[in-house]
């Protein structure tokens, strides 16, 4: 039987849906790092409520099309000199984004094949699964403090779910970011592979995960997660205040600044 594709581009976001499996694999091509923009982020969004409304669509594998990086994380341009109102709306956005990944009833796998930093991590620890490239290269961490930047608490509550209370502590203080191997040793991936065989090995852990049950797993995965998900949901104004106040602060502006000249004698 051949095997029904469909696809879809819009200008961020490649999506190649297999009817016969039931699996969608976004492709994040959003050039040069695929950095989590307010755009991207709302694109993001608009795929994933469409996904959750195709009942067809039982499983999501998120991938990245740009060489060597998964996701470099949020835009700091964003962040950096803009007003109030933006900053509400670009947070507003991230909170958005992760409560849709966080809480879908899709299995999602994320099949890292670069770097995934920061909120490239959030991304990936909001999947139900993580197969990372076995490159030593590449790295995947909350590296926040790095930039002077506080990890909010549903960053800390995922990566806490993910990789236990002792290893968030180290890794949120130290800014720390991990290399493949290292990352599967705390589990904040569960596999390594090659390179090459990235999607393969995503496309057969879902063929294990569509296996089970749907309705017992997402009632599962709900149980599991939902007091997670609630503790943003009842507290979701007061976080993006808090956002805003922080992020206008001189200080953060500041060292915003100077992280950005850096990446720019990086490039030159």
């Amino acid at each position: 039987m051949a095997m029904q594709r469909n696809s879809s581009t819009s200008s961020k976001i490649k999506l190649d849906f297999d009817q016969s499996t039931g699996v969608s694999v976004m492709h994040l091509q959003s050039p040069p790092v695929n950095s989590l923009s307010l755009d991207f982020l709302t694109e993001i969004c608009i795929t994933l409520e469409k996904l959750e409304m195709d009942k067809s669509c039982r499983g999501l594998i998120i991938t990245s099309k740009q060489p060597k990086v998964f996701s470099a994380g949020l835009d700091i341009m964003e962040m950096y000199r803009k007003s109030p109102e933006h900053y509400a709306e670009f947070w507003k956005s991230v909170q958005e984004m992760w409560l849709k990944l966080y809480g879908c009833s899709m299995a999602t796998i994320a099949a890292i094949n670069g770097s995934c930093p920061a909120g490239g991590c959030l991304l990936s620890i909001a999947c139900d699964y993580r197969i990372m490239g076995d490159n030593p290269r590449y790295s995947i961490g909350l590296n926040e403090t790095l930039l002077g930047i506080v990890a909010p608490f549903w960053f800390k509550d995922n990566m806490v779910n993910t990789v236990g209370h002792r290893n968030t502590e180290m890794a949120l203080q130290l800014g720390k970011l991990y290399n493949s191997s290292e990352a599967l040793k705390i589990g904040l991936v569960d596999q390594l592979v090659a390179e090459d065989q990235i999607l393969t090995a995503a496309t057969e852990t879902m063929a294990k995960w569509l296996a089970i049950p749907d309705h017992a797993r997402q009632l599962t995965k709900s149980m599991m997660r939902k007091p997670t998900l609630d503790k943003l949901i009842s507290n979701r104004e007061d976080d993006i205040q808090h956002f805003v106040n922080f992020i206008s602060k001189d200080s953060i502006q500041k060292s915003l600044g100077i992280y950005l000249e850096m990446l720019k004698k990086r490039k030159s």
